[in-house]
């Protein structure tokens, strides 16, 4: 439940806190597609609701790539998971958050190339990690949007990502996924009902402190991560 009340403010948590809390019980592996469905429940309630305030423009450029990116990162799925790709995700979070928190990502200006760079980036990790929110959340930060832009555009780009790599953890993992419904049912229906929480208290966050939020969200994500190793 706090995993999709605090998606539904920051654009992103749920694979993020999740994926490691299955893990203890399943492995990091099979926790990542389990968490997936979950997570595609909770990203499909949360566009229903906040569609209308979607940023088609920043979608089409960043979201399309990260759809690209999460169907490679899922094909991959079985042949990187390992340390070195966690202690690399873990450092990109944090280095965003704190360039976030210190002003220092205002001086950088995603244009051309770069924007697509970071989408397919955000969707790989996702396919690979479960966790591409952080990358995600940390490079719309950088596109100045509006605090219902910001987590409706994280949504739909989280979502396309989702019905990528949704079918081929189902495929290549059907049996694995099956054993464990209890848990991925259990934590479905907590993130639904955490994500209705949680978007009625999206519009009571003041505008001026919401990207310092969802920084300090995506540092503590990164700090859990290489705590977690």
């Amino acid at each position: 439940m706090a995993a999709g009340a605090v998606a539904a403010i920051a654009g992103f948590g749920i694979g993020s806190l999740l994926t490691p809390l299955l893990a203890l019980k399943t492995g990091i592996g099979l926790a990542v597609a389990g968490v997936a469905i979950a997570h595609f429940c909770g990203t499909s309630l949360r566009f229903l609701i906040l569609h209308r305030f979607l940023n088609r423009q920043v979608f089409i450029r960043f979201g399309l790539a990260s759809a690209a990116g999460g169907l490679i990162g899922a094909l991959l799925h079985n042949h990187f998971q390992n340390a070195v790709l966690t202690i690399i995700f873990g450092g990109l979070l944090i280095l965003a958050a704190l360039l976030e928190l210190t002003g220092l990502s205002y001086r950088i200006i995603l244009k051309g190339p770069a924007v697509w760079l970071e989408g397919i980036l955000s969707g790989l990790f996702g396919g690979l990690v479960g966790n591409q929110g952080g990358i995600r959340s940390a490079a719309l930060l950088e596109f100045g949007l509006s605090r219902n832009q910001f987590v409706a555009t994280a949504t739909a780009t989280a979502l396309v990502v989702d019905i990528v790599r949704l079918p081929v953890y189902l495929a290549s993992q059907w049996s694995a996924i099956a054993s464990i419904w209890p848990w991925i049912s259990i934590a479905t229906v907590a993130v639904v009902a955490g994500t209705l929480g949680g978007t009625r208290l999206l519009p009571k966050t003041p505008e001026r402190v919401f990207k310092k939020a969802v920084a300090l969200v995506i540092l503590g994500v990164g700090i859990l991560i290489l705590v977690g190793l």
